[in-house]
C-alpha cells in the first residue's frame, strides 16, 4: 500500500526570484532618492515586493486552507520556523539596547558625562508613554481572547477580540506618531536621539507590521479560513504581537522611565 509521507513538497514557484530581485531594486531605489534621483525606482519596486508577497503568501493560503498539505508534520515545521524568526528578532532589539545601555551607562565626555546629554529634554514617561503601555498591554488581553475564542469554536468571540486588537494597533501608532510629532529632541540629536527614535521607531514598525497581519487573519477568519484545530496562522499573528507587547515593556522601563 502506498503511504504519502506527511511532508509537503513545495511546488516549484517564481517568487523567491521574483521577491529577490524586487528587494534589491528597492535597496537601489531607496538609495537614488536618498542622493536625489527619481523616486520612480523607488515606488515601482516597491510594487513589485507588495505585489510578490502577496501572491506567495496566497499560494500559502491555498496550500493551507483548500488544499490540505499543512499536515501535523507540516505544521511543527512552520512553529519552529516562526519561533526561530522571533528569536533573530530578539537579538535584532538587543543591539538596540545595547547601544542605548553602552551610552547611558557611562556617558563618555562627548555626551557631557550625564545621561540624558546636557540640553536634551526627555519625555515625560507618565503621559502618551504610558498610555501607549496600556493600549498595548489591552491589545495583548484582547488577541489572548480571540485566541481562546477559536479554540473553543466561538467564531464571533474571535472576530470580536480580533476586531479591538486591530483598532488597539492603529490607535498605538497614532499616539507614537503624535509623540514624535511633538518630541523636543530629533533623530540628530547625538547618541540619545539615535537610539531613542531608532529603537522606538523600528518597534513602531513591528507594530505596523504585527497590526497588518492580524488584520490579514481577520479577514481569513471573515472567510471560514480557521477551524478549531487548524488556525496556525492566526497562532503566528498571536506570537508575533506578544513579542511587540513584551518590547516594548523594556522600551518602556528603560528608555522612558529609567532613562529619563
Amino acid at each position: 500500500m502506498l503511504v504519502r509521507n506527511p511532508f509537503h513538497l513545495v511546488e516549484f514557484s517564481p517568487w523567491p526570484l521574483v521577491g529577490s530581485v524586487g528587494a534589491f531594486m528597492l535597496t537601489v531605489g531607496l538609495v537614488s532618492w536618498f542622493h536625489g534621483y527619481s523616486l520612480v525606482p523607488l515606488l515601482v519596486s516597491l510594487l513589485v515586493v507588495v505585489l510578490t508577497m502577496y501572491q506567495w503568501w496566497r499560494d500559502i493560503v491555498r496550500e493551507g486552507t483548500y488544499q490540505g498539505f499543512h499536515t501535523y508534520q507540516v505544521g511543527v515545521g512552520l512553529r519552529w520556523g516562526m519561533i526561530l524568526f522571533i528569536v533573530s528578532e530578539v537579538c535584532f532589539f538587543f543591539a538596540f539596547f545595547w547601544a542605548y545601555f553602552h551610552s547611558s551607562l557611562a556617558p563618555s565626555m562627548e555626551l557631557g558625562c550625564c545621561w540624558p546629554p546636557s540640553g536634551i529634554e526627555p519625555l515625560n514617561p507618565f503621559s502618551v508613554p504610558l498610555l501607549n503601555t496600556a493600549v498595548l498591554l489591552a491589545s495583548g488581553v484582547t488577541v489572548t481572547w480571540a485566541h481562546h475564542s477559536m479554540m473553543e469554536g466561538d467564531r464571533s468571540g474571535s472576530i470580536q477580540g480580533l476586531v479591538l486588537t486591530v483598532l488597539l494597533g492603529v490607535y498605538f501608532t497614532f499616539l507614537q506618531a503624535g509623540e514624535y510629532y511633538e518630541a523636543p529632541f530629533t533623530l540628530a540629536d547625538g547618541a540619545y536621539g539615535s537610539t531613542f527614535f531608532v529603537a522606538t521607531g523600528f518597534h513602531g514598525l513591528h507594530v505596523l507590521i504585527g497590526t497588518t497581519f492580524l488584520l490579514i487573519c481577520l479577514f481569513r477568519l471573515y472567510f471560514y479560513h480557521f477551524s478549531v484545530g487548524h488556525h496556525f496562522g492566526f497562532e503566528a499573528a498571536a506570537w508575533y504581537w506578544h513579542f511587540v507587547d513584551v518590547v516594548w515593556l523594556f522600551l518602556y522601563l528603560s528608555i522612558y522611565w529609567w532613562g529619563c
